[in-house]
């Protein structure tokens, strides 16, 4: 009686079944390191606040950011009248507390004001900010002229526009935002406003997303078939 040959992989599995053997332990190895990666929790976090506190005409509402008990910013309604009412004029404006406090929005020789950011915009380091305090609206009337009055500036009557804030938290530069509706009355001048939230990114000098309320998502693990797959095209494309 022929003996039956023992079990042998060299004379049962041909050379391209080898290469996918190999292919799919690399790419498991790799999917295992993969997902331990995006087990880890984020070290990056929008922190958001929602509120709702009004501002008018001589009212001061500072803005702390983080919450550490440090206002990183002031907004300011001013209004001013004459003994008789003939010249009004308000405005608000926004002011960082700190030298490194910065706003994005135009610096011109004599004239600032804060830019009206659309919700999506990038607010990071390429932005242009500048220091100083910066105009949101303003607007006045004159009884000598015998018009109407005006309202002027980049957030007249704007809903749901946002701040491009760069602060510091222990020295480090951090980006946020804070979003407004704005009202100007266009009799006198006088200038009003609702904070309605505000947020900003965790993580040092990462940029954030004006009107975004939650950090990245982590994209879903790849299978292993699919890695393998991959892995496969891969050295067939070299």
């Amino acid at each position: 009686m022929k003996r039956s040959q023992p079990f042998s992989e060299s004379s049962t599995l041909s050379p391209s079944f080898h290469h996918r053997l190999n292919l799919y332990a690399l790419a498991a190895t790799a999917a295992g390191v993969g997902v331990l990666a995006l087990a880890q929790p984020a070290a990056a976090k929008i922190i958001y606040k929602r509120i709702h506190k009004q501002m008018g005409p001589h009212h001061v509402l500072p803005l702390d950011l983080n919450g550490d008990g440090q206002v990183d910013f002031k907004l300011n309604d001013k209004f001013s009248c004459t003994s008789f009412c003939e010249y009004m004029e308000g405005s608000i404006t926004i002011v960082p507390t700190r030298q490194a406090n910065e706003i994005v929005g135009h610096a011109g020789h004599s004239f600032h004001s804060a830019s009206a950011l659309a919700h999506g915009v990038r607010i990071g380091p390429r932005s242009p900010f500048s220091a100083g305090e910066k105009a949101l609206a303003w607007g006045g009337y004159d009884a000598g002229t015998q018009g109407p009055g005006y309202c002027g500036g980049p957030w007249v009557n704007a809903t749901d526009r946002y701040l491009g804030l760069r602060f510091t938290i222990a020295g480090k530069i951090h980006y946020g935002w804070a979003r407004l509706n704005e009202t100007c009355n266009s009799t006198n001048g006088e200038n009003s406003a609702v904070l309605t939230g505000y947020a900003f990114e965790s993580e040092p000098n990462r940029r954030i997303i004006a009107g975004d309320t939650k950090g990245p998502t982590a994209a879903p693990p790849t299978t292993l078939g699919k890695l393998a797959l991959g892995a496969a095209l891969s050295v067939r494309a070299e």
